[in-house]
């Protein structure tokens, strides 16, 4: 019998969190070895378990995989969360990248500087009222069912939801106007394997810090630099 998943990564959210809720929201009972000191980060370089020499790292299955979107892809097809065919795979792609999008914005916001905090945070407020959460609440009042795709529980109802509950973090009230989203987050936090994970003393990490954030990019990697061309893309919301 395989062992449990084990995940390698620091003690914090991060990029390593969408994997925990996947694994968790699956019933998968999963490992966790932190990476503490630059020196952990070494040795799994050093000893080839890192393809492109960053983490998250997880053992599944005899393989060492990289990637936290590849990982993600590899849990759901495993624990039958990707749709029943190729469409319903399409559309769950779709929506987990427009919310990945919004995950990468409110992931980096501790990296803010503090003079440019509250205009940054103005920012994904409005992206988050006008763009994105209307693509989600538009979606449920189209079909009606329980479920974003195929009426049936996938990586997309977990991400979602994950990414929910950060915005009520940034700000509850920002959920006032998404009665179908806020059923969702009910609906899918009572699923049991969903309710054990939000309890306290599990696995799931709390807000990061900007102290904590600090500590894990600076300590481990140095000054963070940012490689990309003179304009916005992608890199704007990081910056």
């Amino acid at each position: 019998m395989a062992g449990k998943p084990k995940l390698h990564y620091f003690n914090g959210r991060g990029r390593m969190e969408s994997i925990r809720w996947l694994l968790a929201s699956a019933g998968v009972e999963f490992e966790e070895k932190f990476i503490e000191t630059p020196e952990d980060l070494d040795k799994l370089k050093n000893d080839g378990s890192l393809m492109f020499q960053q983490v998250p790292m997880v053992e599944i299955d005899g393989m060492k995989m990289v990637q936290t979107r590849a990982i993600l892809n590899y849990i759901a097809t495993k624990y039958n969360l990707y749709g029943k065919d190729i469409k319903e795979r399409a559309l769950i792609d779709m929506y987990t990248e427009g919310m990945a999008d919004l995950n990468e914005m409110i992931l980096v916001l501790p990296l803010c500087p503090p003079d440019q905090k509250e205009a940054k945070i103005a920012q994904i407020k409005e992206k988050v009222t006008d763009r994105y959460l209307p693509v989600f609440e538009k979606v449920l009042k189209s079909h009606g069912q329980d479920y974003l795709v195929g009426n049936r529980l996938s990586r997309a109802d977990i991400h979602l939801v994950e990414l929910l509950y950060y915005v009520e973090e940034l700000d509850p009230s920002l959920m006032a106007n998404f009665p179908l989203l806020k059923a969702l987050k009910t609906r899918i936090s009572n699923l049991p394997p969903v309710k054990k994970f939000l309890q306290p003393g599990s696995q799931r990490k709390p807000p990061i810090s900007e102290e904590d954030l600090e500590k894990e990019s600076l300590s481990m990697t140095g000054k963070p630099k940012l490689h990309y061309f003179n304009g916005q893309g992608r890199m704007e919301s990081i910056r």
